[in-house]
């Protein structure tokens, strides 16, 4: 997101043990444009034998940085010194297969995976082909978006739209607004607003001032606001929220 050093440092950690795992795909590194003579030192900050290619990919403008697959990544500057972006990670939006309205179409066997990839299959004794979407239903892509660091600003919240999962700074309590505002920091508070008016699924809440010994006193500022929040902590696995439309019982992806 940006270069102060608790969001940059551990970049150096990442990209040897890419190397040391013999990654034989490369790897994209996006990050803010004014930020690329710091990217160079890190990259370079100890001796390790380089096995991955890395494709830096200096991000100057807004929008859609990458447009995948197997996802798109939008990027969005956030009110932060020194330069700093949000980041949307967004799913394609697919079909849901119905084994029911297959058997009716009389598709079967490797016939399925031949519809899903074409779009449609001829099948004998029908006289048009079999379409994807006469034995399907819409399936929403998934968005996951990250905002830090930055103060409250029309970015986050444009981020946040919609996002089944959000990941958000929460650095501040409501007690301590006039600190978030100085420094260019969240509350708490702010962090529930924007997902409760962007209509996030389900906020991550991270970042936190070690001025608070116990970070659920953030938790509870968010959750007075928006009712699905999570209290990050080191190594802790947090869900998706299953996909928005309602499945059908034995459908295939």
């Amino acid at each position: 997101t940006h270069f102060h050093g608790d969001h940059s440092l551990g970049l150096p950690g990442v990209v040897q043990r890419l190397s040391l795992d013999e990654v034989e795909h490369p790897v994209a590194l996006h990050f803010p444009a004014s930020g690329a003579p710091y990217v160079d030192r890190l990259l370079h900050a100890s001796v390790f034998e380089e096995r991955t290619t890395l494709q830096l990919r200096p991000v100057v403008d807004p929008g859609v940085v990458e447009a995948g697959p197997p996802f798109a990544l939008e990027a969005a500057h956030l009110d932060h010194e020194p330069e700093t972006m949000g980041w949307r990670l967004v799913e394609p939006a697919g079909r849901t297969v119905l084994p029911d309205r297959l058997d009716e179409s009389g598709v079967h066997g490797p016939d399925v995976g031949r519809l899903v990839r074409e779009g449609s299959v001829a099948v004998t004794g029908r006289p048009d082909p079999v379409r994807i979407e006469d034995v399907s239903t819409a399936r929403p892509g998934q968005v996951v978006a990250f905002v830090m660091d930055t103060g409250l600003c029309d970015a986050a919240f444009a981020l946040a739209e919609g996002a089944d999962l959000l990941v958000c700074e929460a650095t501040f309590a409501e007690a301590d607004a006039a600190l978030a505002r100085q420094f260019r920091h969240l509350t708490a508070a702010q962090a529930g607003r924007i997902a409760e008016e962007s209509g996030a699924r389900r906020l991550v809440i991270t970042h936190f001032s070690q001025r608070y010994p116990d970070a659920g006193v953030l938790a509870q500022e968010a959750a007075a606001v928006f009712p699905d929040v999570v209290c990050a902590k080191d190594l802790l696995h947090v869900a998706v929220p299953p996909r928005r439309a309602q499945m059908h019982p034995g459908a295939r992806f």
